[in-house]
């Protein structure tokens, strides 16, 4: 316990002593990179697609864009300067937390003049691996301490929930973990090498893993403490702040006065996630910090000392952004508490319900509490309120359309014959419900005229994915003769992830609506004519997608979204329609954004930011 004070003495001591000259830097880098940076960044990756003669990218051709010659020589490019502009940011942090440990002061020009000297590294050969550690090795781990554009990358949900359920990619991925944390507690140093003493980066690697060498398991234990240290003051503060919004609005009656305690709560709230974004990088890394200095004194090393020029400050320009800052403050207080007493007094009404309706798809029915493209899926998603179903249909041996997900029987009947191995007659004898329950024995694999038929009577809607295997003869084309004789053009889409099934769709009937179902969507889908709307995996949407789709009259669909927060997160984007296994759920959260009140607001910010 002792030893642990110590360190977190140290790791306070460090970060204050240039704790202004940390913040400051911070806070600049983090403006440069959302105003100039990261669209800079988006640009010129934008630039290699048209260079490369793609206006989107999707899972059908983003093999042939990656591995075109052109394409990687650029994107080589684009890594290497994402390495320069990420190792910028951790070398100034490490320059700014050195000069704190021989309590000497330094200013941020200072630091970020040594810095851009020391970033010079990344051009010798020597240093191959460093983008390496830099852009990808720390951030894949995601312990926080890097401002690492790779480490915002998240993972698409529909490829966690595969690699969950596969008996070999699940251990494979958690072998890969193990070994990338295991490289990452023998390299942690390697960058305080790199950077204070200027040895190539190979030796800083070995240097490093003579630190680490007896000390990996106390070292990855004070790194996993400081950083839940961190997220639980975090939270702590965010909590208090909301609790205080909920207490005093009970207390208080007077509208101004209201209005102005919650703006100062507000500004509560919004000053502690501002710290935390600024602070989180440096504290990780002054834990780090701290442990390689005391490990290289337990060894007997020579901590050597930084050649810095340091250059006078600038008194005017400090009075200058200090009258700035109080001036932006005050604005910013007045605006809050004139829009707050606004609310409060009902001049801005925030309970209003959507201009559209947002509407749910039940994903191969309710196939969380039915086996999944049955008929008892279907009914049960109509219980549970969903607006739309979704299903996949196949061609059989003899031509009929089946509704079925996969082009094999064996997962969910145990039956180890594909779809058009077996004629319609042989398939409705197959059991697909007792692999779900036993509740469901004897269920029986519809048509898709069974399921029409169905959803006329109850009023639903059909998202019918066409999933051809090749063995088909005028699937589209019968599939669709399938909707116009039972009358339900006007009642479902087409959708398909190949989009020449659904060129093939219009080209035989026009009016169809049809939609394409794509993992990834990048550049201008909507010049995809063939696609009336687009149905898209949900880590892919962002706001400006949504904006170009509804913008060209269509609609996005957003695949498959089971967490509250994904489905939060997909009704402030204004998507159209969430496809979920979780119908209630989904339900619930759409039904409650509908209405709101200030406290929820406040609630929802703070929620965004965490």
């Amino acid at each position: 316990m002792k030893k642990i004070k110590k360190k977190t003495k140290k790791v306070r001591d460090i970060l204050n002593f240039n704790l202004s000259t940390l913040i400051a830097f911070e806070l600049i880098f983090k403006i440069m990179s959302l105003i100039i940076f990261t669209p800079l960044f988006l640009q010129l990756f934008n630039l290699i697609m048209k260079i490369t003669g793609y206006n989107y990218l999707t899972f059908e051709n983003i093999l042939s864009f990656l591995s075109n010659p052109i394409t990687v020589i650029l994107l080589v490019i684009l890594v290497f300067l994402l390495s320069i502009y990420s190792m910028f940011d951790i070398s100034t942090i490490i320059i700014i937390l050195e000069e704190s440990y021989r309590k000497k002061k330094i200013t941020v020009l200072d630091a970020i003049k040594t810095s851009l000297n020391k970033c010079k590294k990344l051009f010798n050969l020597n240093n191959i691996m460093l983008p390496f550690m830099v852009l990808f090795l720390i951030p894949f781990l995601n312990i926080g301490i890097t401002s690492s554009y790779i480490s915002a990358i998240k993972v698409p949900e529909f490829i966690l929930d595969f690699i969950i359920k596969d008996k070999t990619l699940l251990p494979l991925s958690l072998i890969l973990i193990v070994v990338l944390s295991v490289l990452l507690l023998r390299w942690i140093y390697s960058l305080h090498y790199l950077v204070l003493e200027d040895i190539p980066f190979k030796e800083a690697r070995r240097k490093s893993e003579k630190l680490s060498k007896n000390n990996k398991l106390k070292d990855l234990l004070s790194l996993t403490k400081i950083q839940i240290a961190i997220a639980f003051f975090y939270i702590f503060f965010l909590i208090v702040g909301i609790l205080l919004i909920f207490l005093l609005d009970k207390i208080f009656k007077a509208l101004l006065i209201k209005s102005i305690i919650a703006t100062i709560i507000w500004l509560f709230i919004a000053i502690s996630v501002f710290i935390y974004g600024v602070l989180v990088t440096p504290i990780s890394y002054a834990c780090i910090s701290v442990l390689y200095y005391s490990h290289k004194l337990e060894n007997n090393e020579v901590i050597k000392e930084l050649n810095i020029k340091s250059t006078r400050n600038n008194g005017k320009l400090e009075v200058k952004l200090k009258k700035v800052i109080v001036i932006a403050s005050t604005i910013t207080f007045g605006c809050g508490a004139v829009f707050t007493y606004g609310i409060y007094s009902g001049n801005y009404n925030l309970n209003i319900e959507h201009t559209r309706r947002l509407e749910v798809t039940a994903h191969r029915g309710a196939s969380i509490d039915c086996p999944e493209n049955t008929m008892s899926s279907f009914v049960r998603a109509k219980e549970l309120g969903a607006d739309w179903i979704e299903l996949d249909v196949q061609m059989t041996k003899d031509g009929k359309i089946i509704v079925i997900h996969d082009d094999n029987f064996k997962r969910t009947t145990g039956v180890d014959k594909n779809v058009w191995e077996l004629n319609f007659d042989e398939i409705r004898k197959l059991d697909s419900g007792s692999y779900f329950s036993e509740e469901y024995k004897g269920e029986r694999i519809p048509s898709l005229g069974e399921v029409i038929e169905f959803a006329k009577k109850n009023g639903m809607k059909l998202n019918i994915e066409l999933k051809p295997s090749g063995n088909e003869k005028d699937f589209e084309k019968t599939v669709i003769d399938i909707i116009t004789k039972l009358h339900f053009e006007n009642n479902c889409v087409i959708t398909s992830q190949i989009y020449s099934v659904l060129e093939n769709v219009k080209n035989y009937n026009n009016n169809i609506k049809t939609v394409y179902v794509l993992s990834l969507a990048y550049g201008d889908i909507t010049s995809l004519k063939s696609a009336d709307s687009f149905s898209i995996e949900a880590t892919s949407i962002t706001k400006k997608l949504v904006k170009r789709v509804h913008k060209e009259g269509k609609e996005l669909y957003a695949w498959t979204v089971n967490t509250e927060e994904n489905i939060n997160k997909m009704i402030d984007l204004n998507v159209d329609n969430i496809i979920t296994d979780n119908i209630l759920l989904a339900k619930q959260l759409i039904y409650s954004s509908k209405t709101s009140n200030l406290i929820n607001e406040y609630a929802k910010f703070v929620e965004e930011i965490f």
